[in-house]
This record gives C-alpha cells, structure tokens and sequence, in this order.
C-alpha cells in the first residue's frame, strides 16, 4: 500500500502526458559560445606574453 498523500495532482489527470519540446537549447549553445571565448582570449594573451619574452630577449641593452 502506497503512503504518499497526493491530492489534487497533475500526476493523476486523464490527460496525455506532453513532452514540451518547444524549449530552446539555448544552455548548451551558451556554454559553448563562453567556452570559445576563452579558449580565444587564452590564445590572445598567450601569444602577447610570448611577445613580450621575444622583445625582452632580442632587445638590445638600454644605453646609459
């Protein structure tokens, strides 16, 4: 014998069960979108730190 005490619920209508499928998958696309974004802003400051160690190597001595 079940112990739960539903009254009232939709879990009990006669009606059909209905997948919504109008949602948008807009999460995924989301998450996606951010991890390219940093995935192209890490390129971005990986190539000017290896920038800045190329200048510091190959730059000439400051006269003084």
């Amino acid at each position: 014998m079940s112990r739960h005490n539903i009254t009232g619920s939709e879990a009990f209508d006669r009606r059909p069960f209905v997948i919504v499928r109008s949602v948008p998958s807009g999460g995924l696309r989301r998450r996606r979108a951010r991890m390219a974004l940093a995935f192209v802003l890490g390129i971005i400051v990986a190539l000017a730190a290896v920038t800045v160690a190329l200048l510091m190597v190959f730059m000439p001595p400051p006269m003084v």
